[in-house]
């Protein structure tokens, strides 16, 4: 009997504009976002468990995308995609990217508005 390994899933590292700080998660799907050519959707998170040490900021991650069932994110907040397992198929997006130009976000985070901080 062989033992399938395990799919390929994708590490993506943010930034969180909100909380004011880099993220790191992993997902099984990342792809086009339905909202248009600015933004990526992740989905089919993927969480280490059964380990005898607890990180504190991996279960409150884990406690708040536990109820998402995709995230779309910014090409400006993300910091890198990386694919990992054996077998990996590579990244293929829908839309052609090579026209698509990044602007680099403020160094202060947020821009004014509603969620500036006062």
């Amino acid at each position: 009997m062989s033992l399938k390994p395990p799919d390929p899933c994708f590490r993506v590292t943010y930034r969180d504009l909100v909380a004011d700080k880099t993220i790191t998660v992993k997902a099984s799907v990342v792809e086009d976002s339905s909202l248009g050519l600015g933004f990526i959707r992740l989905a089919g998170f993927l969480f280490d468990s059964g380990g005898l040490v607890v990180d504190p900021g991996a279960e409150d991650l884990k406690r708040r995308l536990e109820d998402v069932k995709s995230l779309h994110l910014s090409i400006q907040c993300i910091l890198s995609i990386e694919e990992l397992g054996p077998r990996n198929k590579g990244l293929k997006l829908k839309a052609g990217r090579s026209n698509l130009m990044v602007m680099p976000a403020p160094a202060s985070g947020l821009p004014p508005g509603p969620f500036a901080a006062k």
